[in-house]
């Protein structure tokens, strides 16, 4: 059953003394802290936090009408009069709390549903040595073998991720796709090419077609491009969101949304014998906040360091020393975040994983070196400061952390190292073997007339938005290519105008290569709409192109 929380109490005399507009509320005795918007008699509240990455709302000084809020940690704006984000636009709503009126008092109310892993609890039974491990693999590929079944998560083991802009930085130990074909089931977290991995899967689909897979019912499926990327795997199990998942009468699952991207991202719960082991992935507010406390095991990503913003920025504000001091800043509010989401959570052990990549391509080497990112071992050090009492562990690809040996004495010989001489890290990634399929892909026959760009739009059917791109095709060094497109799209009304329209608009430029853009935009503001819209909103069904010469 679903409860009711009292998270703040206001006398009738603190009622009264409400100003007019924005007033920042700290509940004295748990020491969170909420927003209450009162226009004459009207009050609306929330917690305040940013629902991107749980930043702290303080006073917008650029605010003329005393309505919106500008988060501390990447400046994303709320408009807590409609309870709309509003930078960046048509976005986000924030969750407003209930009130509940007294005799002139007031009283924030949080809904609580149930958390579902509360359902048909199991007490936590004794381990016996070996019988929940986890091996790491590389990136966010963990081996969890708990009683006599294997799981595998978010397997990449070989080839690129997001076209050619990512590599692994790992090199996975040499039986790993046999353990990967002889798992008992695979988690796939969500679509991201780091994690749904075609060219790994396909390798796997010749080995075990029909080797069970699970992922959540997103509404973006996980397997859209399936049937058009040829591999063939034919065990494809979808499941509803925080519903226990029975293995065998031990070992249970538990799949969960992201609060931020539920449509697209997913995490994970897996239970044992009454152990928990929770592992968040990629995801930026993992079942919107409402995670289990006290795990035996959590996991999550930790280096930041997406290989787009700000790197393939140019123009305005986005010089060298901009950029390396922007960045330098994101890294540490995230591992800040990370650090005090473990400590909230006082999981017994820690690992960081998901975010061993690198742009290896030479054509990359800018990127490379700009994007500076988190090691693991930063992030594991702060939680030991900041949780002395959490046993933290950092990965390397055959490496073995034996859970049993971890409850009974963390201080002890509890993780298995690999073999001395064991290799770590990766020097050679065959580009050439894939990289040739992706210039085959842009040589396609109908790249060839200009008529693909308006067929294009038309099927993507993103419309009515006051948004003009440019798009100029160019080489690896950003230099325009000879022959290539170069094109303007109106998003008002869908058409591909010669010339930028005469009437107020934003505009953006993308000098684009394959996989990399490099953006400038005017005014410097982030279109969530738009690039959520040729991210996860496509049209489900494949496009057939007819062209008439």
């Amino acid at each position: 059953m679903s409860s009711n929380n009292t998270v703040l109490r206001l006398e009738a005399e603190d009622v009264r003394g409400l100003n007019d507009g924005i007033n920042f509320k700290k509940n004295q005795e748990d020491g969170k802290c909420y927003i209450i918007y009162k226009v004459k008699d009207k009050i609306r509240a929330c917690v305040n936090q940013c629902k991107h990455q749980g930043g702290l709302f303080i006073k917008d000084i650029e605010d003329l009408d005393g309505r919106t809020v500008r988060c501390t940690k990447h400046y994303w704006k709320l408009n807590v009069a409609t309870m709309e984000y509003v930078n960046p636009p048509d976005s986000f709503m924030q969750d407003e709390l209930v009130l509940s009126d007294t005799d002139g008092s007031l009283e924030l109310v949080e809904l609580n549903p149930p958390d579902p892993w509360t359902a048909e609890p199991r007490e936590a039974q004794e381990l016996h040595a070996g019988e929940i491990t986890l091996t790491y693999i590389t990136h966010a590929c963990m081996e969890l073998k708990a009683g006599n079944k294997r799981m595998m998560f978010d397997p990449w083991l070989i080839g690129p991720a997001f076209a050619r802009g990512w590599w692994l930085l790992h090199e996975p130990p040499s039986d790993a796709m046999d353990r990967l074909s002889q798992a008992d089931l695979i988690y796939i977290s969500h679509m991201h090419s780091d994690h749904l991995s075609y060219p790994t899967l396909q390798r796997l689909s010749k080995k075990r077609p029909d080797i069970p897979i699970y992922v959540g019912d997103t509404s973006r499926p996980v397997f859209w491009y399936l049937e058009k990327s040829g591999v063939n795997l034919t065990n494809i199990n979808v499941v509803p969101f925080g519903v226990w998942q029975n293995v065998d009468e031990h070992l249970r699952f538990m799949i969960l949304m992201d609060g931020i991207h539920p449509e697209m991202d997913t995490c994970l719960i897996v239970e044992y014998k009454g152990h928990m082991i929770l592992n968040t992935v990629d995801c930026t507010r993992p079942n919107n906040g409402r995670l289990p406390h006290g795990v035996d095991v959590m996991m999550s990503d930790f280096a930041g360091g997406a290989s787009g913003f700000p790197m393939t920025f140019h123009g305005g504000k986005y010089t060298e020393s901009w950029k390396a001091d922007f960045i330098k800043n994101e890294r540490k509010k995230l591992l800040n975040y990370k650090t005090q989401l473990v400590k909230s959570l006082q999981p017994k052990i820690y690992c960081p994983f998901a975010g061993y990549f690198t742009e290896a391509h030479p054509s990359d080497r800018y990127i490379k070196e700009t994007n500076s990112k988190n090691s693991a071992a930063d992030l594991n050090e702060s939680i030991r400061k900041s949780c002395p009492n959490i046993l933290t562990w950092t990965p390397v690809p055959g490496s073995v952390l034996d859970l049993a040996l971890a409850l009974k004495d963390p201080s002890n010989r509890v993780i298995t190292e690999p073999p001395n001489g064991t290799k770590i890290f990766k020097d050679s990634w065959d580009f050439d073997l894939y990289l040739d399929e992706l210039k085959a892909s842009a040589s396609a026959e109908i790249f060839k007339y200009k008529s693909w760009i308006q067929f294009y739009y038309n099927w993507a059917g993103f419309k009515d938005y006051n948004l003009v791109i440019r798009v100029t095709e160019t080489d690896d060094d950003f230099k325009p290519l000879k022959g290539g497109y170069d094109y303007l799209v109106d998003f008002l009304d869908l058409s591909f105008p010669a010339v930028r329209p005469k009437r107020d608009h934003a505009y953006e430029e993308i000098k684009n290569r394959v996989n990399v853009m490099r953006m400038s935009r005017d005014p410097d503001v982030y279109h969530h709409k738009f690039w959520n819209h040729f991210q996860i909103e496509l049209p489900l069904l494949q496009i057939f192109l007819n062209i008439y010469i």
